[in-house]
């Protein structure tokens, strides 16, 4: 991609080369125009500011390679570099990689930090790999993790990756498996939640799903891992279908919330746990299994972090 140098005030004329054929416009130009606020990258796309080979298009539109792309004057306030982020952070998440390859990185994200910036947050997980590794140009995420799940969280360093893991994850390529402390006895025979899910966002741009006949199809497959006695259990959740909060609400629509989920959970039982020092979501994505495009496949596990383990570690079983 070629980039014609250019003040803030000033048009920028950005051709799209071949790795980048078939990204949506507002995802090309969220990546390129660094420290733009989303909201008005998505004005400009709305005003028809924004012109692909001369010509109006629409925030859904699909670049071809050779497309030459028109930006308007964006007036802000910029600086060149975005905000060094903390390096206690930094330095955090550069020690949850796991796996690093010239096209990916897979990390084990902690709970508590999102994966990306946004809805008041001027941080995510994907802003400090930007700091961590600036010669890599086209990070982006490949999935997403909820702000308060840890584990298993895949980036792509190239759009080639990034495709290759996509179409898999569209299909039944890529296997996840999660981790989770439910109230109650979860029974040995139920092994799987089938209920289709409704997202819906609230004035306060709060995001709830629910099961509704309404909603799209959801599955996602339970094994009981260990009991502790009637109080809780620890099961495994593998995702079939990849809906917004599904394995948080498909274990509260089976009974069994699942222990700090302050949106789907069941407080009493939260609280019980948050006073053995519990004082976390207890969802972790612990294993993920990936077809590699040369052919082979990445199989990784990841371990939980010590408030899970010494909080299990106090339950009776």
């Amino acid at each position: 991609m070629t980039n014609t140098p250019s003040q803030a005030s000033s048009v920028q004329m950005l051709e799209v080369s071949p790795e980048f054929a078939g990204q949506r416009i507002d995802n090309f130009l969220r990546n390129q125009l660094k420290g733009v606020p989303k909201t008005l990258i998505y004005r400009i796309l709305r005003k028809g500011e924004v012109r692909v080979n001369k010509g109006r298009i629409k925030p859904e539109y699909k670049l071809q390679a050779g497309d030459l792309v028109r930006v308007p004057p964006l007036r802000l306030a910029e600086r060149d570099e975005p905000a060094p982020l903390a390096q206690g952070l930094l330095e955090r998440l550069e020690a949850a990689i796991v796996y690093e390859d010239k096209a990916l990185i897979v990390l084990n994200k902690p709970a508590g930090i999102a994966v990306h910036g946004g809805s008041g947050l001027s941080y995510g997980v994907i802003e400090a790999l930007r700091q961590l590794r600036p010669d890599a140009k086209e990070l982006e995420l490949v999935h997403r993790l909820d702000r308060d799940t840890s584990g298993l969280l895949m980036v792509a360093k190239k759009r080639s990756m990034l495709r290759h893991l996509h179409q898999e994850l569209r299909g039944d390529g890529v296997d996840k498996h999660y981790m989770a402390l439910v109230r109650g006895r979860w029974e040995t025979g139920k092994k799987q939640v089938n209920a289709p899910l409704l997202k819906n966002t609230l004035r306060s741009g709060e995001r709830m799903v629910e099961v509704t006949d309404e909603g799209k199809e959801a599955l996602t497959l339970f094994r009981v891992l260990r009991r502790f006695g009637d109080f809780a259990t620890l099961v495994e959740a593998r995702p079939v279908t990849g809906r917004t909060h599904q394995i948080r609400v498909h274990a509260r629509h089976a009974g069994h919330a699942i222990a700090g989920d302050s949106k789907y959970g069941d407080e009493d039982f939260s609280r019980e746990i948050r006073e053995l020092g519990g004082k976390r979501l207890f969802l972790h994505a612990y294993g993920l299994k990936v077809p590699l495009p040369d052919g082979g496949e990445l199989n990784l596990e990841a371990p939980v972090d010590e408030v899970w383990s010494q909080t299990l570690g106090k339950l009776v079983e």
